[in-house]
């Protein structure tokens, strides 16, 4: 096999790849937009598209097969986008684009990549697969999500897994492994982003999916793979017991079903090598390390990165057991470890466990923990969490555990998360954001049935539910429960400090610490683990202001259509064909009703209800570009050179103000809502402007940094500068500089435009680009177009 297609394989979770949706489900991806696009042709009554793309696949293969992807795949790939494009076959296209995606991640293509899920995301949404469940989007929201990740732009590549998810639900059997992959696709996202707890939720779900469509569990490649993944999650956690209970599963299904020899049973010797490091057992982590490494040279030679980084673990486990005094035979035969390597595992893929001990060479209690930023943030803020933080913990640990105990019938019903009004669900709270409505809390959705028949009970019992917690040194948040016992079934107490009652799904493994005190008793046998700090917190921490109680409260229980009619005044989304409705709600008021996050959604009607206010008609968004290019001219490029000219301050700041939100909008609105989202309130305006153009997928990046330049000049230009440290120039320099930076902006807008196809002319004076913005525009309905 040559190394291209290893690093397809290697990089994914489980023995088959199925990391790499846009590899494995290749021919699903090509099939279900085949469908959808036939079925579009044959209403069209047009001819057969002329772009082959079962050959087109059957090329790529035979370029991997001949170990020449390094220098052919990449013009082959870009060759078949433009045949397929020249064809019009949007379907053989879509099937590239998930293709090229999964090449370009491979080989670390990051920037050139930005472009292709930008395509693949809008060439879905013009195919009509967005409103579907559809294994096309499916497989295609996967891929974007996984080069999001493999590019480090986090929160977009969150943001897609989950609407992946939402769409797999229904398209989809219970059991189909690509489920696992998905959830095994979180979990590394998590694991990256340093949150250990949530990558183990996900894990341990895909390992209850791949368990129950096994034949053999006992015999299963992928399930070792998932035991494996599960053990180095636990590592960051301290949880060793379980680590290693996983890590020797994983090795005893190798042995059971004799798959020794499998190239994958390396990266299951490296991982229960990494947990014997951990434990400080350095004579079984050379020994794996060592195994691991025999495995990797024979089926994938010394030139790769999972030799280098393995041969690096192995000399830093050499090292601590010399100091140990420790001598390890050079054959390195020691205990349960004694055969060859997996190469599933996250070892090599995941940079949080691409290092022993995560770069650990003095301790191997340094494992992969975060200590995060909240300390910070202790010197001005009685919580030194995140409120979305606060609302996950306190939702695992009281909520869920509550609604398992006390409705039992209902938990597989029952939605939960944190959205709509407040900053932490923007993710942009912080200290001062603590002064009201803040605190531990969460909102539960059900239908009007389910609310009708357990609504008010079941507000009562969040009510009630305990908020008293505590944050330690590393960030996490620990509630205090306390003992219940009624008629009702109330839940009990877990023990001492913490109440993590996991469900059936994820019941903790024989072994593995799932509370506080197994947690710091498996973290004990290391000297090094300091002492964890707690800060005792008593909630609620502020006063709840009016704007957030009665029918205007923001956590609770809520019929699902109330929750959006009272944010939207629409129960579900308008209509794709109503573009009038869609025009009367305003941008943040989509961004309310769509922000924060779904920690629990079992039937997938909440998500889908919310990602129908996310899914905004191509043609309106055409038709607020239009209307953002008219508002930009005439208040940027007509009116504030104008008003400055005539010394009429007061005109030109209010000028600003219209250029600055239109053109603020028109990123957002050119980035695609359905990627990015919505731009929020004024209040957060810019800290979200600013979060995208961190993006490395951002398009227009540098418009957000002129902006906040215009703004910061805006003083000098309309009032001359007075009382701000100007030293008397003047407002002339800083006029001078407020419309090069218009017309730089109004420059790059039309570069935009015409990259995405939206125009033909190069005229900078964008009320003349307005025209060709509304000639795509589908529609016929007067309301999308400008008079």
């Amino acid at each position: 096999m040559d190394e291209e297609a290893l690093l397809k394989q290697f990089a994914a979770q489980f023995a088959h790849g199925p990391d790499d949706a846009d590899d494995t489900d290749a021919a699903a991806a090509a099939q279900g937009a085949d469908s959808t696009a036939n079925q579009a042709t044959d209403d069209a009554d047009q001819s057969p598209a002329t772009f082959d793309t079962q050959q087109f696949l059957n090329g790529l293969d035979a370029i991997f097969d001949r170990h020449a992807a390094a220098t052919e795949a990449g013009p082959y790939l870009e060759q078949a986008m433009v045949d397929a494009e020249n064809a019009g076959d949007e379907a053989g296209l879509l099937t590239v684009l998930n293709e090229t995606m999964g090449f370009y991640r491979s080989q670390g293509r990051h920037k050139e990549n930005q472009w292709i899920v930008q395509r693949a995301l809008e060439l879905a949404a013009r195919m009509g697969l967005t409103t579907g469940t559809s294994e096309a989007w499916a497989t295609t929201l996967i891929n974007c999500a996984t080069a999001m990740r493999a590019a480090q732009q986090y929160d977009q590549a969150e943001d897609l897994y989950h609407q992946a998810q939402s769409v797999c639900r229904h398209s989809l059997a219970p059991t189909d492994r690509r489920l696992a992959a998905l959830h095994n696709n979180l979990s590394m996202l998590y694991s990256e982003t340093n949150r250990p707890d949530k990558a183990e939720l996900e894990l341990r779900e895909a390992l209850r999916i791949i368990e129950a469509s096994s034949v053999n569990p006992d015999a299963d490649i992928d399930v070792a793979s998932s035991h494996t993944n599960l053990a180095l999650t636990l590592l960051p956690e301290h949880k060793l017991e379980g680590a290693h209970w996983h890590a020797a599963k994983a090795l005893e299904i190798y042995r059971t079903g004799h798959l020794e020899h499998s190239a994958h049973y390396a990266s299951a010797l490296a991982g229960f090598a990494q947990v014997c490091f951990a434990e400080r057992r350095y004579a079984d982590a050379v020994t794996g390390y060592r195994h691991a490494l025999a495995v990797i040279e024979e089926c994938y030679g010394k030139d790769t990165d999972y030799w280098r980084i393995t041969a690096d673990n192995l000399r830093q486990a050499e090292e601590e057991a010399a100091k140990a005094g420790v001598t390890v035979d050079n054959a390195g035969v020691a205990g349960d470890a004694g055969t060859p390597p997996q190469s599933g595992s996250r070892l090599p893929d995941s940079p949080a466990q691409g290092k022993t001990g995560a770069d650990a060479t003095s301790s191997p209690s340094t494992v992969s923990v975060s200590t995060g930023s909240a300390g910070a943030a202790e010197a001005v803020s009685a919580c030194p969490v995140s409120g979305l933080k606060l609302a996950r913990a306190f939702w695992t640990q009281m909520g869920k555990p509550m609604i398992a105990a006390k409705y039992p019938q209902y938990a597989g019903r029952i939605a939960a998360g944190l959205v709509g009004h407040g900053s932490e669900c923007y993710g942009f709270d912080d200290a001062y954001s603590q002064d009201h409505d803040f605190g531990p809390r969460f909102c539960l959705w059900l239908t009007d049935e389910d609310y009708a028949a357990i609504g008010e009970q079941l507000e009562a019992d969040y009510e009630a539910l305990p908020r008293k917690f505590s944050v330690d040194a590393q960030g996490r948040v620990t509630f205090e429960a306390h003992a219940r016992s009624d008629a009702s079934g109330a839940f009990p107490s877990a023990g001492a400090g913490s109440t993590v009652i996991p469900d059936a799904a994820n019941a903790p493994t024989p072994g593995t610490a799932t509370d506080d005190a197994a947690t710091a008793e498996s973290g004990a046998a290391s000297s090094d683990v300091a002492e964890a700090m707690t800060t005792p917190i008593d909630a609620p921490l502020f006063p709840v202001t009016p704007r957030a109680q009665g029918a205007n409260r923001r956590d609770g229980v809520f019929r699902i259509g109330d929750f959006f009619e009272s944010i939207t005044g629409y129960r579900t989304a308008p209509a794709q064909t109503a573009p009038h409705e869609w025009l009367m709600l305003q941008e943040s008021t989509l961004a309310a009703a769509t922000n924060g996050e779904v920690f629990a959604d079992p039937t997938g009607l909440f998500s889908k209800t919310r990602q129908g206010f996310k899914n905004m008609p191509d043609d309106v968004r055409l038709a607020l570009i239009s209307k953002r290019l008219g508002m930009i001219a005439q208040a940027g490029q007509y009116n504030l050179p104008r008003s400055l000219k005539r010394g009429d301050g007061a005109a030109a700041w209010l000028s600003i103000h219209e250029f600055v939100q239109a053109t603020a909008s028109l990123v957002f609105l050119v980035n695609v809502p359905m990627v990015v989202g919505y731009m929020p309130y004024y209040k957060w305006q810019f800290a979200a402007l600013r979060k995208l153009s961190g993006s490395m997928f951002a398009l227009l990046p540098n418009v957000g940094e002129q902006l906040e330049t215009v703004m910061r000049l805006s003083s000098t230009a309309c009032y001359g500068g007075a009382g701000f440290g100007e030293g008397g120039k003047g407002a002339a320099p800083a006029i001078e500089k407020i419309n090069d930076v218009v017309e730089q902006i109004a420059v790059d807008i039309v570069r935009e435009l015409k990259r995405e196809h939206l125009t033909a002319s190069g005229e900078t004076f964008l009320e003349w680009q307005r025209p060709y913005v509304e000639d795509h525009i589908v529609s016929d309905d007067p309301v999308l177009k400008s008079l």
